[in-house]
């Protein structure tokens, strides 16, 4: 289940939203009973729908931040979560950031079940991803390639838009497991975030299974 709502201000306002339209909805019932309070129902929920759906239409993608571009520079931000340690988006990284002066963001969404995440409860999921995001880290420093994370949104396409707002990326990289194994793929975030977000988007697949099968061959 996608969270609909995109950031903890929005959540806010729905919140604070909700309220007012109980509140008014029984105002008007105990004041004249079902037949004045209907009416007020119909017309809240009408208003509600309307004003969502043009917030909706109007909200343009995320801009990068504006910033010089020095010649030889590189901006990549990696989304990536169990396949954050994967050898194949370590090559990946590798080779973008040959001959090139690179930035690179690494952001581990903080996976959670739905019950859990709306009742706030992400202190266990924070804390996984944090160690896959910490392990893949020293692995890149290790291979020589600068790079910084941080903990994203439960949902990777709010978690990119989160990042574009503070880091003026030139790609994004998406990294997820193979098509029948990868959550994101049967969501569609990797074809969503090329139509959501002005900039190119690389897709990393990390099949884990059979890199340790390499290994331990």
């Amino acid at each position: 289940m996608i969270n609909p709502l995109r950031s903890e201000a929005e959540a806010f306002r729905f919140v604070i939203g909700a309220i007012v339209y109980f509140a008014l909805i029984a105002i008007a019932s105990a004041a004249g009973g079902w037949k004045a309070g209907l009416p007020v129902f119909l017309a809240l929920s009408v208003a509600a729908v309307v004003w969502w759906a043009r917030a909706r239409r109007v909200e343009g993608p995320p801009t990068t931040q504006p910033r010089p571009h020095a010649e030889g520079e590189r901006r990549i931000l990696v989304v990536a979560n169990e396949t954050v340690g994967g050898r194949t988006l370590r090559d990946c990284l590798e080779r973008k950031s040959a001959g090139v002066r690179e930035e690179i963001l690494v952001v581990t969404p903080a996976l959670n079940s739905p019950l859990k995440h709306w009742v706030s409860d992400n202190d266990a999921a924070r804390a996984d991803a944090q160690a896959r995001l910490d392990a893949s880290l020293e692995r890149l420093r290790s291979e020589g390639i600068e790079a910084r994370g941080q903990i994203g949104d439960g949902d990777p396409l709010q978690a990119i838009e989160d990042a574009l707002r503070t880091f003026g990326a030139d790609e994004i990289v998406i990294s997820t497991h193979p098509e029948g194994r990868s959550n994101w793929l049967e969501r569609g975030v990797v074809q969503k975030a090329r139509e959501r977000f002005p900039v190119p988007v690389t897709h990393v697949v990390v099949d884990l299974a059979a890199e340790h099968e390499q290994v331990r061959g």
